[in-house]
């Protein structure tokens, strides 16, 4: 992933946090695993070694995309307030009533917490417009309008 992935600085701290901890607390606990299976004798029919040897590709893999996202990362500010930006809590009125939205960077998204991806449909839509302003969302159910009340 040679992409520059935007994250809020609570988005970046939480992936270093999480880096930490796989580094620190599970990559040991997979090798204490690996080191057990290993001890049993004959690997070629040991459920335990393929099991250590599968979490342990896991977790380095999602170590080196961690690696990676931080690495790259550049951080946002967020708006001043007045256009919708990285790191902009918005509030909206569509269809379905008012919600509240939080812009965040892809590796931050989690819509059940209304935090969506300013990359996302939703939430290209809303970023650069500013409180007051209409917008019309092409997303998979279709498009919605919504109506920006609140941009902070």
């Amino acid at each position: 992933m040679n992409k520059n992935t935007q994250l809020t600085q609570k988005g970046y701290d939480n992936l270093k946090e999480e880096l930490t901890r796989l580094e620190e607390e599970e990559r040991p606990k997979v090798a204490k695993k690996l080191k057990e299976a290993i001890a049993e004798g004959d690997l070629s029919e040991n459920a335990a070694y393929e099991d250590a040897k599968d979490e342990q590709g896991r977790l380095e893999g999602r170590i080196h995309e961690l690696k990676q996202i931080l690495n790259t990362a550049t951080i946002v500010k967020g708006s001043n307030g007045n256009k919708v930006a990285i790191g902009s809590t918005i509030k909206v009125k569509g269809a379905k009533g008012e919600k509240t939205y939080k812009i965040t960077g892809s590796g931050e998204a989690n819509p059940t917490e209304g935090k969506i991806s300013y990359d996302s449909p939703i939430g290209k839509a809303f970023v650069g417009h500013k409180k007051g302003e209409e917008v019309e969302a092409e997303l998979p159910a279709g498009k919605k309008k919504f109506k920006i009340l609140d941009v902070s």
